[in-house]
């Protein structure tokens, strides 16, 4: 997937939760535990900081890419799994969808007749650092076959037959490694972190 360069601070990501969501806790702590057991990054409910995630309830799941600064929107709904709110996360930490990759037509083929108006988005090339890993049909920030289908057929094809795609379940070992490199997990780093307001698109994933 591709990386933005605007990163949290010391992968410290402080958080606050809306009092609709509080009997969600439980959920929203799983797909913490789903990240910083495999990386240096932590989730750490907000005190004074400026720049936080601000966990509302809403239509779908959606976060922004990267750190943008200050209260920085994360919508769960009522229809958004665990596995979704960990995708969202990982946006919020500063990765794009995988199938977005600039060299992702050497592995898939996006369908675009197939795709519902207004979210051809959600499949164009975005540029950014590939973090010098390979392509990964089993991230969890890969499209399934029929994301966004309008017409009962597959938006997203793997260039070699029978492959999956669209897990919500887990990190692959890819998204854990894309992850620590990103944070430089382990190593004293001068990395770019988030110190103003900067805005990116927002990304949505819609159970289907």
């Amino acid at each position: 997937m591709n990386a933005v360069e605007t990163l949290w601070s010391e992968a410290i990501v402080p958080y606050t939760i809306s009092d609709e969501l509080a009997h969600r806790w439980s959920e929203i702590s799983a797909a913490f535990k789903m990240i910083s057991d495999y990386t240096c990054i932590r989730f750490v409910q907000r005190t004074t900081e400026i720049n936080y995630l601000k966990f509302l309830n809403g239509k779908g799941c959606a976060s922004f890419v990267g750190c943008r600064g200050g209260d920085q929107p994360v919508y769960f709904s009522s229809t958004c799994s665990v596995g979704n709110l960990c995708h969202e996360l990982i946006h919020a930490l500063g990765l794009h969808h995988e199938h977005t990759r600039e060299d992702r037509d050497h592995y898939v083929t996006v369908q675009w007749q197939s795709i519902m108006p207004g979210r051809t988005k959600n499949f164009k090339v975005k540029h950014g650092n590939t973090l010098n890993l390979p392509y990964d049909l089993n991230s969890i920030m890969h499209y399934g076959s029929y994301f966004f289908s309008q017409d009962g057929g597959p938006t997203v094809l793997p260039k070699q037959g029978g492959e999956q795609m669209g897990q919500r379940s887990h990190l692959s070992h890819l998204d854990i490694e894309r992850l620590n490199r990103l944070y430089h997990c382990g190593i004293t780093s001068l990395l770019h972190y988030c110190s103003f307001i900067y805005r990116f698109h927002v990304t949505i994933y819609v159970n289907i």
